[in-house]
């Protein structure tokens, strides 16, 4: 593994039909090299993370690294925690896609399942419960309120965003789940006229994998999230997020546009943005566009616009999810 591979990923130029210029910034090239669609966004905050709590002393004598993880996070901990020497086990929900689950295991990290149907916290709480019951034991992550997570989106995300589109971006758009995209991003753009703008899945039955419904009463709400970075707040449901994954894929079966190949060749670029010759995205991503579209139509975009969204993770990690299960 190399870890030199985190950062530095490309962007390209998307078709959405909207007044402004789009770019989408493929961030499976995180990790790009490895297995089950190469890595996601959440690659960057893994390493930050544990460099945070290697930096702190918490990782002395060893302990277990344990996190909560809908899949990517629990992904990239796993990959990069067991790299460094570390046992890492991950809480998901017994529903994460398939190619997320099998990433942690050919990690070598054990995998702990909680049933779906009791909630979206549900394996959160789990982790906790484990962490408070063996403080020996484990060392808990927590992508939620770690501090390292927003700080390494403003540090790097945000900073390759503002250089790849020489300082012409005008508007950011990210789903949220441990929110961290959004504000970190938002942080260091906002102040640049840069405009932020977030959404949450509409409701907690949804399968916009990685996000969560943070206006569900009940529900809560991640620590990293700050209201103040972000302009507005909307809901995306998951046949619209579905239905703009599927777009994309239509529009973009010939030649997608490459403004800047990051760290990687055009030609490296080329290949890794497909599978199998077609250009498919994670849910997320399908949000992400289906806002870009809302927001358009409502005259939040002019012609001058440039946008930029997180393609957070590659289609080929839903193998067994209703979006790509007729193409996988």
């Amino acid at each position: 593994m190399d870890l030199a591979e985190i950062g530095g990923t490309p962007l390209v130029e998307l078709d959405l039909g909207v007044a402004p210029t789009v770019y989408g910034k493929a961030e499976w090239f995180n990790l790009g090299s490895m297995p089950h669609g190469g890595g996601s966004v959440k690659a960057r905050i893994a390493k930050a993370m544990l460099d945070a709590a290697e930096a702190r002393g918490d990782l002395d004598g060893n302990p277990t690294v344990l996190e909560a993880s809908s899949g990517n996070t629990g992904a990239a901990v796993a990959r990069i925690g067991t790299e460094r020497g570390y046992d890492v086990e991950i809480v998901a929900p017994d529903d994460a896609g398939r190619g997320k689950l099998d990433a942690v295991r050919d990690a070598g990290a054990e995998v702990r399942t909680v049933s779906s149907d009791r909630g979206y916290d549900a394996f959160v709480e789990k982790r906790d419960r484990l962490a408070a019951e063996f403080p020996d034991r484990y060392h808990k992550l927590d992508q939620y309120s770690d501090p390292a997570n927003p700080a390494v989106h403003a540090a790097t995300t945000a900073v390759e965003i503002h250089r790849q589109t020489d300082g012409e971006v005008t508007a950011f758009v990210g789903g949220m789940g441990s929110a961290g995209t959004v504000v970190g991003v938002g942080t260091a753009l906002s102040d640049r006229g840069v405009s932020v703008h977030g959404y949450e899945p509409a409701d907690s039955a949804h399968d916009i994998a990685g996000l969560k419904a943070m206006h569900v009463p009940e529900k809560f709400v991640p620590a990293n999230y700050d209201p103040a970075v972000v302009d507005d707040n909307h809901v995306v449901d998951t046949p619209e997020a579905h239905e703009f994954a599927r777009l994309l894929r239509e529009r973009h079966a010939d030649e997608i546009p490459i403004r800047d190949a990051g760290q990687w060749s055009e030609d490296a670029v080329r290949d890794h943005l497909r599978v199998d010759g077609e250009f498919l995205v994670g849910p997320s991503s399908g949000g992400c566009a289906a806002l870009i579209d809302r927001l358009d139509r409502r005259g939040a975009f002019d012609a001058d616009d440039v946008v930029v969204f997180p393609l957070a993770d590659r289609g080929d990690r839903y193998p067994d999810r209703e979006l790509w299960s007729d193409v996988l």
